[in-house]
């Protein structure tokens, strides 16, 4: 599902505070509202749930500042209620839809391939060495295991830190916020300089 990627910077951080003042609470409420919301799109048969869930957020993003200063009640229900509207017009996305079956979709050339991922992979680098020791060591650890170890070692982390497991994910999703912006940046900055 494609996403609008024009979200205000400051939107997640104006989401978990209108979920709750105490940012640890706001992260298991927020990772429990992503969880609902993807119930939600299941049960109702939409064709890509946890895409619907994002452009939830992504759609809550980019009126956060606004209506949380109007808005009286739970904030979830406000989500809930896009969530709503998402569903009303998820059979009219489904009809826009193209299967590629049919298309001739032919792949970059491989140099192309390969000097991009070359020039992502140096932006990852410059971004990483840039973050604060900590943060470049969290982001790091998180993603250094595989299958059940990594499952076992992110619950570890989050003991060693003091946090539950969904506080994590969240603070890494910020922190792969910033990291992407990065990249991104950074790889408008290569395209200019060739």
């Amino acid at each position: 599902m494609p996403r609008d990627l024009v979200i205000p910077p400051k939107s997640l951080d104006e989401i978990l505070d209108w979920l709750h003042p105490d940012r640890d609470h706001a992260g298991e409420i927020y990772v429990q509202l992503r969880h609902d919301l993807t119930k939600i799109f299941t049960w109702n048969r939409c064709a890509d749930p946890d895409g619907l869930t994002d452009e939830v957020f992504d759609r809550v993003s980019r009126k956060v500042h606004g209506v949380r200063l109007t808005f009286e009640g739970d904030p979830k229900l406000y989500f809930y209620g896009v969530a709503r509207n998402l569903v009303k017009e998820s059979p009219k996305r489904a009809k826009r839809q193209v299967s590629l079956e049919d298309t001739d979709l032919r792949a970059p050339e491989a140099s192309t391939q390969d000097e991009v991922a070359h020039m992502r992979e140096e932006c990852l680098n410059r971004c990483l060495q840039d973050l604060d020791p900590e943060k470049k060591e969290l982001i790091l650890s998180y993603y250094a295991k595989d299958k059940q170890a990594k499952i076992d070692y992110r619950s570890e982390m989050a003991r060693e830190l003091g946090i539950t497991v969904e506080t994590l994910r969240v603070r890494i999703h910020r922190l792969r916020g910033t990291i992407e912006t990065c990249i991104e940046r950074c790889l408008d900055r290569m395209g200019q300089k060739r």
